[in-house]
């Protein structure tokens, strides 16, 4: 039975024949999931890969979601066509720091905090990456041929474009699998776009004795613009640290056609269950609407509450069903912000919009509002007060208190 329920909603599990033996044993697995804090908060997009995690943790295995504090200094070249910038270790301890408070909302953490140096339910790499000396370092690298580095997709492609691929970018895939070396895993999860970074952690293992590791990846959620996967960098994400109307707003925005997989990822309806619910609208019994509503709000209930979800569904009711506009987020800027603000500036203020590019890229599209005005100016510069309806996109509305 453990078999079937992990499996459902996964891409692949490599072997699934040595995962059911593992699970069958009836030996407390070691379960790893690696998340390097590349940006500030998590999204729903990695709320899929942290609910499959959260199923190994009730079926009574040992988990460990490990902090990539060391690995996010080269930053996962999985899909980059150019060299990452590097993070500083100012940026990688301001992004880890809320960490622990969103992966809560999903695991049971009880009362756990994260400590450098110790390894736990959440551990950072760094305590056994730093402990490397040269001797181990070129140890670890003579165990993987170059030719089968640049196997993987993204740097073939780079490499036949003649685009500069830096030699740290190589070296991740090392340590990441030798993050299942440190742990000695007995299963790693990750998103498809890890496959090849999940696979290294299984040969290096093998590499150094240990029984390999069974792989299993979870689809990527497609982000709110329908077409790429969900990405803080790509503005189509939605932070699971965001406030909850705000997060109910753009799930409702979301197509019809994507409404299907996030019922699928995210709410956790069967197959069977889902292909009803596309009879029901074809057939005319059920209106997408309702439906998407009922999505937004399981979603929102799931990751922040239920009072929080019933809250966020009645405000959108009220802005866009009964036309009360007068309803929105309330927004206090802090003391001592300039007044006026150019625009951008102001939707960075509202955190509407995570970067300059962002907010450039929504003004420009003519989804940003000041008290009904349609701004499309980028230079606009705006004189802000108390009462001031800001509307960013269809779904989100902010009023100046």
């Amino acid at each position: 039975m453990s078999f079937e329920k992990i499996q459902r909603g996964t891409v692949q599990i490599i072997p699934a024949e040595e995962l059911k033996k593992k699970l069958a044993s009836g030996k407390k697995l070691k379960i790893k999931l690696g998340v390097d804090p590349t940006a500030p908060d998590l999204h729903l997009g990695h709320a899929v890969v942290l609910r499959k995690l959260r199923e190994f943790q009730d079926l009574g295995h040992h988990i460990t979601l490990v902090i990539g504090d060391f690995t996010a200094r080269i930053g996962d070249p999985t899909g980059r066509s150019k060299t990452r910038p590097p993070l500083s270790d100012a940026d990688i301890a301001h992004n880890t720091q809320t960490y622990l408070a969103q992966v809560g909302k999903i695991l049971d953490l009880g009362t756990l905090t994260i400590e450098k140096g110790k390894r736990g339910m959440v551990s950072f790499n760094s305590t056994w990456l730093d402990l490397l000396t040269m001797k181990d370092f070129v140890q670890l690298c003579a165990k993987v041929t170059v030719s089968r580095l640049l196997e993987r997709e993204d740097f073939a492609t780079r490499l036949k474009e003649h685009t500069p691929i830096s030699f740290h970018e190589l070296l991740y895939p090392l340590f990441q699998g030798y993050d299942s070396v440190a742990l000695e895993s007995d299963v790693e999860l990750g998103g498809t776009d890890q496959t090849f970074n999940l696979l290294m952690g299984r040969f290096l293992q093998e590499q150094y004795g240990q029984s390999p590791q069974a792989v299993i990846t979870t689809p990527l959620l497609i982000g709110l613009d329908g077409t790429n996967k969900m990405s803080k960098s790509l503005g189509n994400a939605i932070g699971i640290a965001e406030p909850a109307d705000q997060a109910y707003g753009k799930l409702m925005s979301i197509s019809d056609t994507l409404m299907w997989q996030y019922y699928d990822l995210l709410v956790g309806k069967t197959i069977t269950e889902i292909d009803q619910m596309k009879k029901d609208v074809a057939s005319g019994a059920a209106h997408p609407m309702k439906l998407k509503k009922e999505m937004a709000h399981s979603i929102v209930k799931q990751f922040w509450s239920p009072v929080q979800a019933d809250q966020a569904q009645e405000q959108f009711e009220a802005l866009f069903q009964k036309k009360d506009y007068a309803h929105g987020t309330p927004v206090s800027f802090p003391e001592g912000t300039p007044n006026p603000l150019g625009i951008i500036d102001l939707l960075r203020a509202l955190q509407a919009a995570p970067t300059n590019a962002e907010a450039k890229r929504l003004i420009e599209g003519g989804a940003v509002h000041i008290d009904g005005e349609k701004i499309s100016d980028i230079k606009t510069v705006i004189n802000w007060k108390t009462g001031q309806t800001i509307r960013v996109g269809k779904h989100r509305i902010y009023v100046l208190a």
